[in-house]
């Protein structure tokens, strides 16, 4: 079964499969070979397991730009994007002495006509089918996706880039093939900002692809559905992506060497462990947005539990603990592994957070609310940064204060900044703070510059811990969403959806409800992209809304997810030419 929730992403896109790959598949007994690109490995991966294929008849999955072994007996099924590379390669599994018996191709987006014609024009005769099937993005999560494409950053905002127009069509064309497997046409909103002009764009791209897509395909031709879609830039929001955060998959992501979703770590007889991150491991699921102070309480609580129903004596939970008794009752392996990696995993956000991470918090919260814990305004931004500046942190938790400092002051001028930049002693790294100016972050005060503070929503009667007060501003405007306020002026309609949409699920008297929109769910999907990266928090905010909501889906998503060091080495990298060699300098995070 794929993973997901009952509604998620990731089982919407593994059910698009089944329904146009798979089925294919089945009018034929004979055993196949999937042979799959770069992007759709990913795509695959992410919402299904190899036994979902194997029952398919589906016996190897292959590399499509590797050596293969022909295998002539047999049936090949691609799943490719649309590229002039993976169309050369299955001309020439075709060419003189054919690898396997016949083909079906499928696209995750529509194929330009030159790259069919020279794939009819050279192996038709093998080719039973050929689908576009507009499935070109990755459902990372069950509410969250991705476009897999991180260059997107630099292409849209160096200054150095020739690529940012072919960047904001492919993100449009992605975002159009979303919003098919959704099945939702939806209105389009942006952020009307005057630092860039780049949310307008392709808010306009996505707005006229999506009419074109739905006037293309005579079996899908429709009007608008009950959703939204908002378009924003990263630049909206600088503080969320640069705070250290307090919830375990935020913490966990910024603190802690994960690499592709993969933790690696040491068990205690000093053998390497891994473990994945993802939505087959419930317990991660159902911890990943709680505060780390939580966390650490309930883990050893659960495996407490687990270790009484198996009459063991009482005592600290240890991983050595857990280790013996695996070792002892392997029954009981399967039922303690996940808690054993979160056990620990929890534990290495907590060195961090002893060492140095608490008393950066303070400070970080204090500049990013603009009032400490009792509500008192920061009247004096600079001393708040100071006792920082003077501590023993590393480089990058300096940069993330003086950033902070600045977005908080709105600015700063240029003789201040040279300052702090001594202080840091980066002044050969100035990039990873000037460059914020590309994404439209005021970083020096200019009289010529207008920008004024974002209003926010008062919280002040929300309960939250202490160093955790900030609320990352995407959530502010996909409330103001739901209760209809979002200001039409900040946020123009590129194009309208119905009168009848409105985020508490309600659906006018008049207005009947198909009946595949009552069997999907009762309200309307909010669809939020933000060019530029997502955060971890901004993704934990799309679930808390749901949850709070109920009858309206916040679906979030970007061209790629973003960690803080990685977003400040992507910042500072905007200043490098394109062809211009660079190296990725390990860095510590402590």
């Amino acid at each position: 079964m794929a993973t997901g929730s009952e509604h998620g992403l990731k089982k919407i896109v593994w059910k698009r499969i089944q329904e146009t790959i798979i089925a294919d598949c089945r009018k034929s007994e004979i055993w196949k070979i999937l042979i799959l690109d770069q992007f759709t490995t990913r795509l695959l991966s992410s919402c299904c397991k190899m036994s979902d294929l194997m029952s398919e008849k589906i016996t190897i999955v292959e590399d499509l730009h590797k050596n293969r072994e022909p295998v002539p007996e047999m049936k090949a099924v691609y799943f490719m994007t649309p590229s002039q590379q993976g169309v050369d390669a299955v001309v020439s599994d075709f060419n003189n002495k054919p690898k396997y018996k016949s083909a079906n191709v499928y696209f995750t987006d529509y194929c330009p006509d030159e790259l069919f014609n020279h794939m009819k024009r050279h192996c038709a005769k093998f080719i039973r089918v050929c689908k576009e099937i507009h499935v070109n993005f990755l459902p990372l999560e069950s509410q969250v996706f991705t476009c897999d494409y991180p260059t997107a950053f630099y292409d849209i905002y160096s200054p150095h880039s020739t690529h940012k127009s072919h960047a904001l069509e492919t993100l449009a064309d992605q975002l159009v093939t979303l919003c098919a497997t959704l099945d939702e046409y939806p209105g389009v909103r942006y952020r009307k900002d005057g630092g860039t002009d780049n949310a307008r764009v392709l808010a306009e791209l996505v707005d006229n692809k999506l009419k074109r897509h739905y006037e293309l395909d005579d079996s899908v031709k429709k009007g608008k559905t009950a959703a939204q879609l908002l378009i924003l830039e990263r630049g909206l929001d600088p503080v969320s992506p640069v705070l250290h955060e307090l919830t375990y998959q935020a913490m966990a992501y910024d603190l802690v060497p994960i690499q592709n979703d993969t933790y690696r770590y040491k068990s205690k007889d000093g053998s390497e462990k891994q473990a994945q991150l993802n939505e087959d491991d419930l317990l991660w699921v159902s911890l990943r947005h709680k505060h780390i102070a939580e966390v650490s309480e309930q883990i050893p609580k659960l495996v407490k539990e687990i270790s009484a129903n198996k009459k063991q004596p009482d005592g600290k939970i240890t991983i050595s603990n857990l280790a013996q008794l695996m070792k002892k009752m392997p029954s009981f392996r399967k039922q303690v592994t996940e808690k054993t990696v979160h056990l620990q995993l929890a534990g290495d956000c907590m060195k961090h957070y002893s060492n140095n991470v608490e008393k950066l918090c303070k400070a970080e919260q204090d500049l990013a609310v603009g009032s400490d814990v009792d509500g008192v305004k920061v009247k004096d931004p600079m001393r708040t940064l100071l006792p920082v500046l003077l501590h023993h942190y590393s480089v990058h938790d300096k940069i993330r204060a003086v950033l902070l400092y600045i977005f908080s002051v709105n600015g700063t001028t240029e003789e201040n900044l040279n300052k702090l930049i001594q202080h840091v002693k980066i002044e050969d790294e100035r990039e990873f703070i000037l460059n914020w100016k590309l994404l439209g972050v005021p970083i020096i005060t200019s009289a010529s510059l207008f920008s004024r503070k974002v209003s926010r929503r008062d919280r002040s009667q929300e309960e939250t811990y202490n160093l955790s007060r900030w609320t990352p501003l995407i959530k502010d405007v996909m409330e103001d969403v739901m209760e209809n306020k979002l200001d039409a002026r900040e946020w123009p309609h590129q194009s309208e959806c119905p009168a009848a949409w409105n985020g508490s699920g309600a659906v006018s008297a008049r207005q009947k409800k198909s009946s595949a929109q009552e069997e999907r769910r009762s309200g309307s999907r909010l669809l939020v992209f933000i060019i530029g990266g997502l955060t971890y928090s901004e993704m934990r905010s799309a679930y808390e809304l749901t949850k709070s909501l109920k009858s309206c889906q916040v679906l979030i998503g970007s061209s790629h997810v973003v960690t803080p060091v990685r977003l400040l080495d992507d910042i500072k990298a905007l200043s490098r030419r394109p062809m211009e060699p660079f190296t990725i300098e390990e860095r510590s995070t402590a």
